[in-house]
């Protein structure tokens, strides 16, 4: 169970403050599959970074089993973030010198998984092991990012826009992978979208504006990446 209470978090100065969350309370079930929707500037990336530890808040909690990670030093929050949290961005931040292979072990070995190139085959990559991420493209660098997530074998997997450099069909691929993995591992998912057609996919939706949570609903019947709009 993830538990974030009473978080706040401002970036600038004193006299130039801007409030970007403001007050979120939220509650995480393990193995959930949720969806944090809201427009540009609504406080959904921030929220996921503070949830992930990627950032501390000005204030407040967020608990993952009654241990409050805001309060870990430096050391204690990397250790946190290596043994139980994958990330997947809109961004690839992958190493540029390293094939594909290389940057989805990285990943691997950190949970000491020898079935990496299973991703890296269900992601549809097969035949480029030993390509450099400069010589593929867009879509094809956030399906090595995908796999490298995948590969560490997550508790808790945080996406932020993850499927916003793919196609269609690259795209829905993508996002039946993730989510067939997700319920067959049981590991809870925390996905940042503007897209409403991919939260008809989550168990819970949490719709923000403004910095604020503004409903909280749940999917009865949660659709597949095959049927939803795109």
């Amino acid at each position: 169970m993830i538990e974030v209470k009473d978080v706040t978090k401002s970036y600038g100065n004193r006299d130039n403050k801007l409030s970007v969350l403001k007050g979120i309370t939220a509650k995480i079930a393990d193995g959930d599959f949720v969806v944090i929707l809201g427009a540009s500037g609504s406080g959904k990336s921030t929220l996921l970074n503070v949830i992930s530890g990627l950032e501390q808040p000005d204030c407040g909690s967020v608990k993952y089993d009654g241990k409050d990670i805001t309060k870990l030093s430096d050391s204690e929050l990397t250790r946190f973030r290596k043994d139980t949290v994958g990330f997947i961005f809109q961004q690839y931040y992958l190493l540029p010198n390293m094939t594909v292979e290389k940057n989805v072990r990285m990943g691997a070995d950190l949970a000491g998984n020898a079935e990496y190139r299973a991703i890296i085959k269900a992601v549809g990559l097969e035949g480029k092991w030993k390509k450099y991420p400069g010589e593929l493209s867009g879509g094809e660098q956030q399906r090595v990012s995908i796999a490298r997530a995948l590969a560490k074998k997550p508790n808790v997997l945080f996406l932020d826009e993850p499927t916003g450099a793919l196609d269609e069909e690259t795209g829905r691929q993508a996002l039946d992978y993730i989510s067939v993995l997700q319920k067959e591992r049981g590991f809870t998912m925390v996905m940042v979208t503007h897209n409403q057609n991919i939260a008809q996919m989550a168990n819970t939706v949490i719709r923000m504006n403004s910095g604020k949570i503004m409903e909280v609903s749940e999917n009865q019947t949660p659709k597949t990446a095959y049927e939803i709009g795109w």
